[in-house]
């Protein structure tokens, strides 16, 4: 029983993984086509061979627009690791989906540039930049501007998964209350960095041996004739996930490895080079079978196969999924047909039905072997669709290409793939696009449900009152929180109940129209995060909210350290320093957060007002300071009314979160009179929140002060 549970999680996984693919997999098609389309036809031999210089030549309107194609594509082609992480990460990670998708881009340059760094250091990488004389041709490639190691989508994936389980894991993480501000998802970046360094150095060290096998197959294949033919062709299409596919076939292309030939005198190695040698010679007659057997196999497969096994997905989907499935599986294998571009098909079976991606590498070495056998000769540019079809078969004509064979097998392997694929998908029920079973996502979730799925934490108590004082599921358009407070749009703020919001914990609730700020403290990310879950589950079970049980119903109340020592609080900026209560903003002047002063600053320096750490920073408006005092007092700084939404636009900091500060030392400076023409006030409040068993505090206003001198507090 356990085995089954173990078995079916692991399917439910490695499915979520392939359906993360979709979204990517979706922009392949038009990528694949342009790429295709443009790398064709701005192909210089091709231009040449068909005297078309005065259409097509270089300087021409359709070249430009041709390359531009070609670029595009290939932008999108060339960073399909990144693409592959980033959604990956987003279809595997369970909440706050955007803060993973962050992460994942900020790991994968992480995980890049550790194995950069490892290659330099190790001499792989000269210090001009050059690699080292005894590095494998290929195995090291450009990742998004970083010399890395060739590790295709696999790395992608690997980074996707790594950081969907860390945000998974940590996105709700409290952290001390000097470090509050990095708890939940802030936490999520910081731990992603720091477990990629070691990703990127576990890859530095495995990779390079894989990469080593796949040469020495290499070797292998070109030994074996027939046989190694199949092993080429089946070994080309297995290494696509991996993205070493380049690595095995380009030295057989463009290299020794794949022969060497005579043309016109001039010799000439690699397979790919031989065929565009002889097709720019007038005194060739038939292109060279051993050169042409590294590149004619694909046609089969590119053309007839996947298309077909795209077509026997479309029928296997459920009736009421086909329309949903039909325009992916269409378009992916028209882009097959059309430009040989396989990658969209393939991708989209690859992870949810591993199974029969081995068949298709399996068929693909069978291609390669047949075309070897007829000996059809029909190279190609960039890869095997209708376009270099027309061009390298059937306009060189049947004496040169014996394009003519190929076509029966086009016919075998449409059937083949169809009823191959169509076969295994419904005897093993195979979860291919459009066969998914979407019960559990709509169905209606009971109260009981809801507890046995927050079973493995604390049960949450808070959200639950803050969706019943704001007026139930409808009645929230948007959802988000600053340094303190959750801000909150609704349809109707007559809906809204002071009530369950301060029984919730809050310390405070602001009205602004439909705008609602509840103040909560620095521990707010957690809240939101937490409020945002139960929202969609709320939604998801087709309730408003839940009814609040009198009993235990409280949130729970947090401990803190007691406060300890005495002395004074100096001003952070100079100017006239007014009590809270005067403050010319709502939050601060009810002290839901805690008693302070307000200072109408002169200039725009703002300093520290006691020794202490940072342990605040809010980015990137840069509006906020928290500071802990080595007494243990919390104290924020808020500079300016409103101004989060300058976006940081006229603000510096000059300090890092959990550097040591002195009173008077800088801080941030703002722009007085950029935040004024913006329409937002440069008041300053120094609140002292209220954590911990606070020593008696007396606050000094009704002058003005000096900023670093001026005491505006002791205790």
């Amino acid at each position: 029983m356990a085995n089954k549970k173990e078995k079916g999680s692991v399917f439910a996984v490695v499915q979520q993984i392939g359906k993360s693919f979709f979204l990517p997999v979706s922009v392949l098609p038009i990528a694949g086509l342009l790429l295709g389309l443009g790398s064709s036809f701005t192909n210089e031999k091709t231009i040449a061979a068909y005297h078309l210089q005065g259409i097509l030549g270089e300087g021409t309107i359709l070249n430009g627009l041709l390359t531009i194609m070609s670029q595009v594509g290939n932008t999108i082609f060339g960073n399909l690791p990144l693409i592959f992480a980033l959604a990956v990460a987003l279809g595997m990670a369970k909440n706050e989906k955007a803060v993973a998708v962050l992460s994942a881009g900020i790991s994968f340059f992480v995980m890049n540039s550790t194995i950069n760094a490892m290659l330099k250091l190790t001499g792989s990488i000269l210090p001009d930049g050059s690699y080292a004389p005894d590095v494998l041709e290929g195995s090291i490639t450009n990742v998004c501007g970083i010399d890395s190691l060739q590790m295709g989508v696999f790395a992608g994936v690997v980074v996707g998964l790594v950081t969907a389980a860390l945000h998974n894991r940590f996105y709700k993480q409290e952290l001390p209350a000097a470090l509050s501000f990095f708890s939940g998802v802030r936490f999520v970046p910081i731990i992603s960095v720091i477990a990629h360094i070691g990703v990127g150095i576990i890859c530095f060290f495995i990779w390079p041996t894989i990469q080593n096998g796949i040469f020495a197959l290499g070797d292998l294949v070109l030994k074996s004739g027939y046989f190694g033919t199949f092993i080429f062709g089946f070994l080309e299409r297995a290494l696509i996930p991996f993205g070493l596919h380049h690595v095995f076939y380009l030295p057989f292309w463009q290299t020794a490895l794949g022969g060497t030939a005579v043309i016109d005198g001039v010799t000439v190695s690699g397979a790919q080079n031989i065929f565009f040698a002889q097709l720019a010679s007038p005194d060739t007659v038939k292109f060279s079978v051993e050169a042409c057997r590294f590149m004619s196999g694909k046609y089969s497969f590119m053309m007839a196969g996947l298309p077909a096994a795209a077509y026997a997905m479309y029928r296997c989907a459920k009736p009421e999924n086909r329309k949903v499935v039909g325009g992916l599986l269409f378009s992916a294998g028209l882009t097959s047909f059309l430009t040989g571009i396989t990658e969209p098909i393939e991708f989209t079976f690859l992870f949810i039905a591993p199974g029969l991606f081995i068949l298709h590498c399996g068929f693909a070495g069978l291609s390669f072997l047949l075309m070897h056998l007829l000996k059809i000769c029909i190279g190609t540019t960039f890869s095997c669709g209708l376009i270099d079809f027309t061009l390298y078969g059937i306009l060189q004509g049947q004496e040169k290409t014996n394009w003519m064979m190929i076509l029966p097998v086009f016919v075998v392997y449409a059937f083949l793939y169809f009823f191959v694929f169509k076969f295994i998908i419904e005897k093993f029920d195979l979860p291919t696009p459009g066969r998914e079973d979407n019960a559990e996502d709509i169905k209606l979730y009971t109260k009981a449900d809801y507890q046995k799925k927050k079973g493995k934490g604390k049960e949450d108590f808070v959200s639950p009152l803050i969706l019943r004082g704001l007026g139930g599921v409808s009645n929230l358009t948007d959802i988000d929180c600053c340094a303190t407070r959750l801000r909150v749009t609704v349809e109707d703020e007559t809906k809204v109940e002071d009530e369950f919001l301060t029984r919730s914990g809050s310390k405070g609730i602001i009205r602004k129209g439909n705008g609602i700020q509840i103040i909560y403290g620095p521990q707010v990310s957690i809240i939101k995060s937490n409020f945002e879950e139960y929202v969609q589950d709320c939604a998801q079970r087709g309730i408003e909210f839940e009814e609040i049980e009198e009993s235990g119903a409280e949130p729970e109340k947090k401990e803190t350290a007691e406060v300890h020592g005495h002395g004074k609080m100096v001003a952070p900026a100079d100017g006239n320093v007014k009590p809270m209560e005067e403050a010319r903003d709502e939050a601060f002047a009810s002290c839901a957060m805690g008693n302070g002063i307000v200072i109408e600053p002169e200039d725009g320096t703002i300093v520290s007002p006691a020794d202490g750490i940072i342990t605040t920073i809010i980015e990137p408006s840069l509006h906020a300071v928290g500071i802990q005092t080595e007494d243990g007092i919390n104290i924020l700084i808020h500079i300016g009314i409103d101004t989060v939404k300058m976006d940081g636009d006229g603000f510096r900091k000059w300090v890092s979160t959990g550097q040591k500060v002195k009173a008077g030392d800088r801080l941030i400076t703002m722009d007085l009179d950029k935040v004024e023409k913006a329409g937002y006030l440069t008041d300053v409040m120094v609140v002292v929140l209220e954590e911990g068993g606070l020593p008696d505090i007396a606050y000094q206003t009704g002058m003005k002060a000096e900023k670093g001198i001026t005491t505006i507090a002791e205790y």
